[in-house]
């Protein structure tokens, strides 16, 4: 009675199944590395921002950075970054998220889903230079 059919072995890998028959292989092969290739973009654009600084490598699709144009490290950055993230969340067009990288606060964006053009990553990078000045 506590096994139902979406938890048998083989029902749990029919999502990916049907991710794989629906693409092939190749197909989903090029929707990674589009996305691979979106996120070094977009790092690639915070590296050339002089307020901006690249936290963490850029194998795949995750970014991590954050507003830093004091090139100071401790609590207010921390907080800096809190309120970019807020405003930035609170336009309600993109969805990002935080962590911490050796105790420091770090903004988060991932490409990923899979109607992700380079239209909505330069969007991304547009909110946040924004939201960036209006806290100035």
């Amino acid at each position: 009675r506590d096994w139902g059919i979406q938890l048998g072995r083989r029902f749990r890998a029919l999502k990916l199944w049907f991710v794989i028959r629906s693409y092939g292989i190749t197909g989903l092969q090029a929707l990674i590395r589009k996305h691979i290739a979106l996120a070094h973009e977009l790092a690639g654009w915070i590296e050339a921002s002089p307020d901006f600084e690249l936290m963490a490598p850029v194998p795949f699709g995750l970014v991590c950075f954050r507003y830093n144009p004091h090139k100071t490290d401790g609590d207010d950055t921390d907080r800096m970054n809190t309120a970019l993230l807020a405003r930035v969340n609170a336009s309600q067009r993109v969805h990002l998220t935080h962590t911490r990288l050796g105790g420091r606060y770090v903004i988060r964006v991932v490409v990923g889903q899979r109607q992700t053009e380079r239209r909505h990553v330069e969007e991304v990078w547009r909110l946040v230079r924004e939201a960036a000045r209006e806290g100035l």
